[in-house]
């Protein structure tokens, strides 16, 4: 395949496929559709950084974080200002208040002198201490060795009991469902008291988790809801660019959102109105210029014709067919900038339609489709565009192999032939208008240039592109990826 004979044949007709088309799932290694023509334009340089890998990647979630991350610090610092003094406070103050009374109730036994002093002793501490006291006579507290204390609340509590009693005893805050229990060496024996925690726990620790952790929640709320809506007319936005890039009406887009985000969306409608506006006009100069070019040529056909076999008449005729050519294809590049519409269309069947319109004058194309892909189109467009590739492919090479399928997000179309190819570093060259490798002026072998012109700019005018690589038998290899 070469692209000094860029086809500008007319328009393909429908027709029967003239060669086999198979459906096959088949992916060569090296084409998917991260390859270096299909680069992530988010991250053009290869990607985020080690550290940005794991940051969110969203206007939406990065700015979640700038409101989140404060919140965490400031939830983080105010916890532990509040257990650092708060809650020691508190907890300390707590365990002084039941060490003194068991220490009180202590001395009151010490200084009981009778079984009835006893009894009072026990009713006063069950009824104004809401102590349980139990006295076991003749009974030996043992003391382990090693005491093992668990959490700030034990701690507090066994540094104020031995303050304040100075005397064997043993602390279980475990042992008992919501209750703790103190046993204390008496010279009599062993006495036990037994007190709800709630003496020990303040309910203030739990109303503030609470507090804190439903506020955070609830402004997490806010912020998300109000973020969210902040963040819609920057999509849409980015939507209607991504669509207007890929050749589609955005017709219903709007101005909406902060004053910033109305500014660039009016500052991106005014841009599409201009972009539209200067394609239109250089399509209707284009086409008006070649139209009006058609009636002196014929003129001149006619005199030619008129003049028979005079010195010259061959030579000029052989001029104006080359003026005709190139004419015409002044007009197919002007069809390719036209308006037609994207609509949903079934690209197995357009290329098989294509394949078996050029296979009618004979030869094979071997036709390879990897499953049933529709995506929106300009199809008159694309058919040209693939009737001018697979045209040239066949013009140039005894095999040519036509290949589709789905590469992740788009959609690849490959064409290879087993022609003499071109030069890599006249790959770009080729697809300017007019530029012919073949320098000779027969418009039957050498085209006008402007046959990979338009499939190109049809390519990217569907958001995509097209790009010539070296086949694997040695000939030319044309491929067009779109999005889906």
């Amino acid at each position: 395949m070469k692209s000094d004979a860029a086809s500008d044949a007319p328009e393909a007709r429908n027709a029967e496929a003239g060669s086999e088309a198979r459906i096959e799932p088949r992916t060569e290694p090296g084409m998917e559709a991260t390859g270096s023509s299909v680069l992530n334009p988010l991250y053009p340089q290869g990607g985020p950084g080690p550290i940005r890998r794991f940051l969110p990647r969203s206007l939406l979630g990065r700015s979640l974080l700038i409101i989140v991350t404060p919140l965490i610090l400031l939830q983080v610092i105010t916890t532990w200002i509040f257990y650092d003094r708060h809650y020691d406070t508190i907890t300390k103050r707590l365990a002084q208040g039941l060490a003194g009374d068991v220490a009180a109730v202590v001395r009151l036994i010490d200084r009981a002198e009778t079984n009835d002093d006893l009894v009072q002793v026990f009713s006063l501490a069950s009824g104004t201490m809401r102590l349980e006291l139990s006295l076991s006579e003749g009974a030996e507290l043992l003391v382990p060795d090693d005491i093992v204390i668990r959490g700030i609340v034990d701690a507090r509590l066994q540094l104020a009991l031995e303050e304040r009693l100075r005397r064997p005893f043993v602390v279980d805050t475990r042992s008992l469902d919501e209750r703790v229990e103190i046993m204390v060496q008496m010279n009599e024996g062993v006495l036990r008291v037994l007190v709800s925690d709630e003496r020990l726990f303040s309910s203030t620790t739990y109303l503030f988790i609470f507090w804190t952790i439903g506020s955070s929640i609830l402004l997490f709320g806010v912020a998300l809801i109000f973020m969210r809506n902040q963040v819609k007319p920057i999509r849409r936005l980015a939507n209607a660019a991504e669509a207007f890039g890929k050749g589609r009406e955005v017709s219903q887009f709007k101005p909406e959102g902060a004053t910033e985000v109305r500014q660039a969306a009016v500052a991106f409608i005014n841009m599409r109105d201009r972009l539209n506006r200067q394609v239109q006009q250089r399509t209707e100069m284009l086409a008006g210029v070649s139209h009006d070019l058609r009636t002196p040529l014929t003129r001149m056909k006619l005199q030619l014709a008129m003049l028979n076999d005079a010195a010259g008449v061959e030579e000029l005729q052989s001029d104006v067919t080359e003026m005709e050519h190139m004419v015409e294809g002044y007009l197919a590049f002007a069809r390719g900038e036209g308006k037609e519409a994207p609509v949903t269309t079934d690209l197995c069947a357009l290329l098989r339609d294509v394949v078996g319109q050029m296979s009618r004058d004979g030869g094979t194309i071997d036709l390879h489709l990897e499953q049933e892909i529709a995506l929106p189109l300009r199809r008159e467009a694309m058919r040209r565009c693939l009737t001018n590739l697979i045209g040239n492919a066949r013009r140039y090479g005894q095999q040519v192999s036509v290949r589709a399928g789905r590469r992740k997000t788009v959609v690849e179309v490959i064409i290879d032939d087993d022609g003499p190819g071109i030069p890599a570093e006249r790959y770009e060259d080729v697809f300017k208008p007019f530029f012919r490798l073949e320098q000779s002026r027969n418009p039957t072998t050498g085209g006008v240039g402007l046959g990979l012109t338009i499939a190109r700019d049809v390519a990217r005018s569907h958001g995509g592109d097209l790009v010539l690589a070296e086949a694997p038998g040695g000939g030319l290899r044309a491929r067009i990826w779109l999005p889906t």
